[in-house]
């Protein structure tokens, strides 16, 4: 099966590969960390949320190039393809909270790993937003674009306050 392309898939795959780096790092630190293998587990729930999210945005934007009728069809389809960016964006800013936790009491060596792992998925937060805010140009004040640009907005902040506080 030919992986789906564009900028969707493309942060719903990096947001899974980042959520499996927590997953590793969480595992390494089981022995001086007491949560590390539920933290581990989370990771692992976060990878397995974002990875469908590849297909399922993709299809969603195809179906909304191929859509036929009046504006009303139009749209809908359109605001049908924001969904799965939202998803995204809903995901990855899950997996930059986990970053957080993970650079804080995970093993020191991995650190910035976990550090890295939630500043890249900041970035397919943003990058989700983008794309539900560009499925949804006609309604620039639509909750799911203020709710996209909320999470992205968050994660970068939540990520660089993880970053901030090196030892």
């Amino acid at each position: 099966m030919e992986p789906a392309s564009g900028g969707g898939p493309l942060a719903a795959l990096v947001t899974a590969s980042a959520a499996q780096l927590l997953a590793d790092i969480a595992r390494a630190s089981r022995d001086d960390w007491p949560d590390a293998r539920g933290v581990a587990a989370q990771a692992e729930a976060l990878r397995d949320r974002a990875t469908p999210l590849a297909d399922l945005t993709a299809q969603a934007y195809e179906h909304a190039l191929g859509a036929e009728g009046g504006d009303y069809e139009l749209g809908r389809a359109y605001a049908d393809a924001a969904e799965p960016p939202l998803r995204i964006a809903e995901t990855a800013a899950d997996v930059v909270e986990l970053a957080a936790v993970v650079a804080e009491y995970g093993d020191p060596v991995r650190r910035a790993d976990a550090v890295a792992a939630g500043l890249v998925a900041a970035g397919c937060a943003s990058a989700a937003a983008e794309l539900v805010a560009v499925n949804l140009t006609v309604s620039a004040g639509d909750v799911r674009v203020r709710r996209a640009n909320l999470l992205a907005e968050e994660a970068a902040r939540t990520a660089e306050t993880a970053r901030a506080a090196r030892e």
